[in-house]
């Protein structure tokens, strides 16, 4: 009985293996650097809250990602700041600001609607601002992370890692820091984080 278990075990899990073996470097991930990578088994989404795409992606995607991520392996996002012109930063650091007070969630799905759904016009910071203060975050609250120290290095790190990744189009995932999936290989997002979750691996080889 138990090793009919384990045939069956094994059968199960053989097509998945022949499917890993098929992600080949070049063509279903980018390594993007030459050095070791993270500590730790990471997977990153780089989006833009002016992304269409984007927002799409955080509907229906990003909750399997957080249901289904392998464990011991963290998710985390950087906001990009190369859409939306001088906009674009302001994004970042409306993002910063909202991780800084733990209202990402809230901020994100506001922000996303704000954009695509009520076709609501970005066109300084105090709008941005506007929209904190709409969702519940006391003025004096924002108005001291958006001048923090830790906003600003968050904001540096999401544009070195964007950089760094060579990130030219959004959503896209980067895992361990040193694998960028190329999203132009793949037939579906479940197929897409089947590679992000196959490259968590990668370090441990």
């Amino acid at each position: 009985m138990k090793k009919a278990l384990l045939m069956a075990v094994a059968l199960l899990l053989a097509p998945m293996a022949a499917m890993a073996a098929d992600y080949k470097e070049g063509v279903h991930y980018t390594v993007i650097n030459d050095g070791s990578g993270s500590a730790k088994p990471e997977i990153m989404e780089f989006f833009s809250f002016y992304c269409p795409h984007c927002y799409n992606f955080a509907k229906t995607v990003v909750p399997k990602i957080e249901a289904n991520i392998p464990e011991g392996v963290s998710f985390s996002q950087a906001h990009v700041d190369f859409i939306g012109r001088e906009m674009g930063v302001e994004m970042s650091r409306a993002f910063a600001v909202a991780k800084q007070l733990n209202v990402e969630k809230k901020i994100e799905a506001a922000l996303f609607s704000a954009i695509h759904d009520k076709r609501q016009q970005f066109t300084r910071a105090d709008d941005v601002r506007a929209l904190f203060i709409a969702n519940g975050v006391d003025a004096k609250d924002f108005d001291a992370a958006a001048n923090s120290f830790m906003v600003s290095a968050q904001m540096s790190k999401m544009k070195r890692d964007t950089e760094n990744a060579k990130i030219s189009g959004v959503p896209s995932l980067v895992v361990n820091g040193k694998y960028r999936v190329e999203t132009s290989s793949i037939k579906s997002y479940d197929e897409l984080l089947d590679i992000a979750f196959y490259l968590t691996t990668m370090n441990k080889k």
